[in-house]
């Protein structure tokens, strides 16, 4: 055929193609617009899950009679002007294609009236290309309806799913929506029946109430609170603790500037930052909000506006790892979201033995120099190294002085007090809660974990060098990223350096990975370079070497500990960060309350 201009219908539909996949791409749009122009309400009507019917109607600022046909027309919109104004987005919406696509493959009319208007005015398509203008009594705001979607591209309806899986998408977007909203009232019906309502949130401090609502109590009890800024950039939020990790990725909220995003790099950001506490092939819980300058990120990347593409990518991804990580380091057995967990002083009831005794468990004796560790296999030196002290017959024998209840709750610290071992696994505490069970080797295998990490932070990276250089063949591009990053991977032991144009040299090593593939973890390490700008997959090689150290290390089951030593790994969990979950992701505590032990037994009914 010859090359030819396409109609503009035909044109309209092809936008559409991009951005209407489903009914809740309709309801993404329309109330972005609606948000955009300044709404406080938002009512979205759906009828057999968005097919039949859509109609949303907004407070908002609405459109004035003369702007009527344009809102209507391809690539016309109150949001930009200027190439400057796309290079700083601020808004939601801003491509001037929502209300021509949607209309052109469904029945759409649109209702609206400004303040300065006595009436509003309606338009309707009559004909393919021609609209219809008239007045109409209307609040202030803007009230569209979409009928039969697709009702034009019987190919493209054919792909909608089951009524009930439509409407899962529609308010599951609206959801998420609200939780960046809180001062905007949303709310959403199916067939004339109430589905959700979010009602409006005054006070920006219960804002949590919204996240109860969509990720569930659990989640907003257990949550802790972000709010960082650094350099420009600032985080705010929830983060979920590690044990309310789930299967799949389904309670992962992230905002760039307010707008729900799907972003690979921060994906991968906060995926290393939970590493060291997620269990394998479990998926952390967050709700995040990134504010950042809007000319560092570019959202004119993707027709449905749902990546974006940052100006420093690096920048960001760091940002985001080390706060996150700090954030994950809070979660220590008996802290709470309010504040961190202090160690507890021995009350003054406890008899003097007590005292000397709260130290008498320590899991980590003295650094272990990196060229004098024993390997993995060489468990009785691993042992003799890490293993808890032993207490003195005096520390070890049963406290004689007794207290009451009342005392023991006026001082219990986060996890109470040691009063029993369960078959040589398990250690029973009683605070101020309850009871609280702890596994012993996985909460003493975090403690020796996190104590061997910072003995060789502290002692730094130390590396040898190869009998023989190993030489490898890479693209230029691989090649000039080790030039580029000589001097980092230089600061984590590793000596690396361009020999030819597509051929790089790896001369040392750090001493705790000499023994593996180092042909693959160079690769591995050249491929995390180019995808996100830096690597930490020598430092995640070596902490996976550690967590094996400390498991070896650690107390076993059926290991006898007595009162005193419980008590001290108790005191250790709550001074320990990540304490909360074992290397492997497992939790190492658990709290029952009074009240649910109450009711095993049917007391107080």
């Amino acid at each position: 055929m010859p090359i030819r201009v396409l109609p503009d219908a035909l044109i309209n539909q092809i936008a559409a193609g991009e951005v209407i996949e489903r009914p809740a791409s309709v309801v993404k749009e329309l109330v972005e617009n609606a948000l955009d122009a300044g709404a406080s309400k938002v009512v979205v009507e759906v009828d057999n899950g968005g097919s039949k019917l859509i109609r949303i109607a907004d407070n908002g600022s609405g459109i004035a009679r003369a702007e009527i046909p344009l809102a209507l027309t391809r690539h016309a919109t109150s949001k930009l002007a200027t190439l400057d104004d796309l290079e700083a987005i601020r808004s939601l919406g801003f491509r001037g294609e929502a209300l021509p696509s949607i209309a052109s493959v469904s029945r759409l009319q649109l209702k609206s009236r400004v303040a300065y208007e006595e009436t509003g005015t309606q338009a309707e398509r009559l004909g393919s290309e021609h609209w219809n203008l008239q007045p109409v009594a209307h609040p202030v705001g803007t009230t569209i309806e979409v009928w039969d979607l697709f009702y034009n591209v019987p190919a493209r309806r054919k792909f909608l799913k089951a009524e009930r899986t439509e409407l899962g998408h529609i308010e599951d977007w609206l959801r998420a929506i609200a939780l960046s909203r809180p001062d905007v009232d949303l709310s959403l019906k199916h067939n004339g029946k109430p589905v959700f309502r979010a009602a409006a949130i005054g006070d920006a401090m219960n804002a949590l109430l919204r996240v109860k609502d969509t990720l569930g109590a659990p989640f907003a009890e257990q949550a802790r609170r972000i709010d960082f800024q650094h350099a420009g950039i600032a985080l705010s939020g929830w983060v979920g603790a590690p044990t309310q990790a789930r299967a799949q990725a389904d309670q992962q909220y992230f905002y760039v500037n307010r707008r729900l995003v799907r972003d690979r790099l921060v994906a991968h950001a906060v995926r290393q930052a939970y590493a060291d506490v997620l269990f394998h092939g479990r998926h952390p819980c967050y709700v995040l909000f990134l504010d950042i300058d809007p000319r560092a990120v570019d959202v004119n990347v993707h027709p449905a506006k749902s990546e974006v593409r940052f100006r420093d990518g690096r920048q960001v991804h760091d940002f985001l790892f080390r706060t996150l990580h700090e954030a994950m380091a809070e979660f220590r057995a008996g802290s709470s979201d309010s504040a961190p967990t202090a160690v507890a002083p021995v009350p003054a009831w406890a008899p003097a033995e007590t005292a000397a005794a709260a130290n008498a468990m320590r899991p980590f004796q003295a650094p272990m120099p990196l060229t004098q560790r024993p390997s993995l296999a060489d468990t009785a030196a691993l042992r003799a190294l890490y293993a808890p002290t032993q207490a003195s017959p005096a520390q070890i024998a049963e406290h004689a002085t007794t207290h009451t209840a009342a005392d023991t709750q006026a001082h219990a610290p986060p996890l109470g007090y040691a009063i029993a071992q369960l078959h040589g696994i398990y250690v029973l505490a009683q605070n101020d809660a309850g009871l609280v069970v702890v596994d012993m080797h996985a909460a003493h295998e975090r403690i020796t974990y996190e104590r061997m990490k910072q003995s060789v932070d502290a002692a730094s990276l130390r590396s040898q060098m190869l009998l023989v250089p190993m030489r490898l063949h890479v693209s230029s591009r691989e090649a000039d990223l080790v030039e580029q990053h000589a001097g980092d991977l230089e600061a984590l032991g590793m000596h690396l350096r361009r020999i030819a144009p597509e051929r790089i040299e790896l001369s040392r090593v750090p001493v705790e990975i000499a023994d593996l593939d180092l042909e693959q973890l160079t690769r591995d390490l050249l491929s995390d370079l180019r995808e996100h700008g830096q690597s930490r997959r020598l430092i995640e090689v070596r902490d996976e070497l550690l967590a094996g150290m400390a498991c070896h290390a650690s107390v076993r089951a059926n290991r006898r500990l007595s009162i005193p030593e419980m008590n001290a790994l108790l005191r250790d969990m709550e001074a320990t960060e990540r304490s909360g979950q074992c290397n492997h992701g497992r939790p190492t505590w658990v709290q029952l309350g009074l009240a649910d032990i109450d009711r095993w037994f049917l007391r107080g009914r």
